[in-house]
C-alpha cells in the first residue's frame, strides 16, 4: 500500500476471536485435510442454502475447479463480462477453452444478458455471470438463457457472499457458485475460495480436482477391493487444497457475516446521503426490495472520464485509497496479444473510464467516511 494512504479503500477485519480460532487449529491433530475443513464447508454450504460446498486454496483455483466440473476444454466457448477481475477469462484459458467477453450495463457494470445472448455460439460451454461490487447479476435471465441453449451457468459470486437475490441468499442458484475469501471480501481465510452447488456429480468432481485429480472413496475407484491404502488419479488435477488453519479463520469469521455485510449496507446508505447532488459524480445503483448487494465495493463514476484521473490522484494526495474496478479483460496487454480489440465493448469501456472506488469496510469509522467525503466534495467542487 502507498505509504501516504490513510484510509485504503479497503481492509481485512480480524478478531481477538479469529486469532484464537486459529491458535486452536494450530494445536490440532491435523493442519490440512482435516475436520475443520469439512466442518468450514458444511457450515457454508448451509449459509448460502446449497447442498455441497469445496473449498479451495483461492478463488482462482476454485473457479478453475468449477470450469473443470462443467467439462470445459479444448475447443469450447466460455461467456464472461468484459468488466471483471482477469480471474474469470484466466481459468477458461488454463483449460484450453476461449473466453468470449460480453458488454455490461451502464448503469450497474453487470454483464448484459441481451449482448450474452447474441455471442453464443455451439462451441459455448458456459455462462459465467459476475456480481460486480457484490451486486447479484440477473440470474433469472441468466438461468433461462443456459436452459435454452443447454448451457452450464457458473455464478461468479467473488464479490457477493452474503448478498440475496429474489429474497435467497447468494449461493444456491446457479449450477455453481464460487466465492473468493481474499483479505478485503466479505469474509478472509487470507487467501481462499469455495464453489457451492447443489450437483452430487460436480462436488465430486472439484474435490477429486483439488487434490491433484486423485479419488480415494472406494466406490469410486476403478480398481475395486486393492487395499486400504489404495488411490486412483483420474483426472489432471492441481494441489488446491485449503489448509484446517484457514479453514478455521473462514469458521470465525463466517460468525459475522452478516453483521459485515449490514456494517456495510450502512456506510452505503450514509455515503448515498452525503454524496447526493455532488456535481459531476454518479453514485452506485441502490438494492430492490428483494435484491440486495454485498456492498463489497462502493462504485462512484465520474461524468467526466477526462477528470477520472485527476480526481483518483488528488483522493491519493489525501491519503485517501481510491481505487479503480476493472480494467476490461480483453485490454490487458495479455489478450491484445491474443488478438481481443479494443471496441470489443463499448459500454464495458465506457464504464471502465469513470468508474471510481472509495472506501469501504466494515472498520471504517464514521469519522474516516466524512473525511473522504470532506476531500471527494472539495476536488469536485475545484
Amino acid at each position: 500500500m502507498d505509504d501516504k494512504i490513510v484510509i485504503p479503500y479497503s481492509r481485512q477485519h480480524i478478531t481477538k476471536a479469529d486469532i484464537r480460532a486459529v491458535a486452536r487449529a494450530l494445536e490440532g491433530e491435523r493442519i490440512t485435510q482435516g475436520k475443520t475443513l469439512e466442518e468450514f464447508e458444511r457450515a457454508l454450504a448451509k449459509k448460502v442454502g446449497a447442498r455441497y460446498c469445496v473449498a479451495f486454496s483461492s478463488g482462482t483455483a476454485a473457479l478453475h475447479g468449477a470450469y473443470f466440473a462443467a467439462g470445459i476444454g479444448k475447443g469450447n466457448e466460455v461467456i464472461v463480462p468484459a468488466i471483471t477481475f482477469a480471474a474469470t477469462a484466466n481459468t477458461a484459458l488454463y483449460l484450453g477453452a476461449k473466453p468470449v467477453f460480453a458488454d455490461v450495463e451502464l448503469a450497474t457494470g453487470l454483464m448484459s444478458v441481451k449482448d450474452a445472448a447474441r455471442k453464443i455460439t455451439r462451441r459455448t460451454k458456459a455462462i459465467v455471470p459476475v456480481d460486480y461490487a457484490g451486486r447479484p447479476a440477473d440470474l433469472t435471465a441468466c438461468k433461462a438463457l443456459a436452459k435454452k441453449h443447454n448451457i452450464i451457468l457458473i455464478e461468479d459470486a467473488a464479490q457477493s457472499l452474503g448478498a440475496r437475490y429474489r429474497g435467497k441468499p447468494v449461493g444456491a442458484q446457479a449450477d455453481m457458485t464460487m466465492f473468493s475469501f481474499h483479505p478485503v471480501k466479505s469474509i478472509t481465510t487470507g487467501e481462499g475460495g469455495a464453489v457451492a452447488t447443489n450437483s452430487k456429480t460436480f462436488y465430486e468432481r472439484m474435490r477429486m480436482f483439488r487434490t491433484h485429480g486423485i479419488i480415494k472413496e472406494s466406490r469410486l475407484l476403478a480398481k475395486k477391493n486393492a487395499g486400504g491404502w489404495h488411490q486412483e488419479m483420474h483426472a489432471l488435477g492441481f494441489n488446491y487444497r485449503l489448509t484446517d488453519i484457514q479453514a478455521a479463520l473462514g469458521l470465525s469469521q463466517l460468525a459475522r457475516l452478516s453483521k459485515n455485510v449490514a456494517k456495510r449496507r450502512t456506510l452505503v446508505r450514509r455515503y448515498d446521503a452525503l454524496l447526493s447532488g455532488v456535481p459531476g459524480l454518479i453514485l452506485p445503483q441502490g438494492d430492490s426490495r428483494g435484491n440486495r448487494s454485498a456492498w463489497h465495493l462502493y462504485t462512484l463514476r465520474v461524468s467526466d472520464a477526462r477528470k477520472r484521473r485527476e480526481v483518483f490522484d488528488l483522493l491519493h494526495a489525501a491519503g485517501i485509497g481510491a481505487q479503480v474496478h476493472h480494467i476490461p479483460v480483453y485490454l490487458h496487454p495479455y489478450y491484445q496479444r491474443l488478438g481481443y480489440k479494443k471496441g470489443l465493448c463499448p459500454n464495458a469501456e465506457a464504464f471502465y473510464a469513470r468508474e471510481l472506488s472509495i472506501p469501504l469496510h466494515p472498520t471504517l469509522t464514521t469519522k474516516e467516511q466524512d473525511s473522504v467525503v470532506s476531500a471527494l466534495r472539495k476536488i469536485m467542487a475545484s
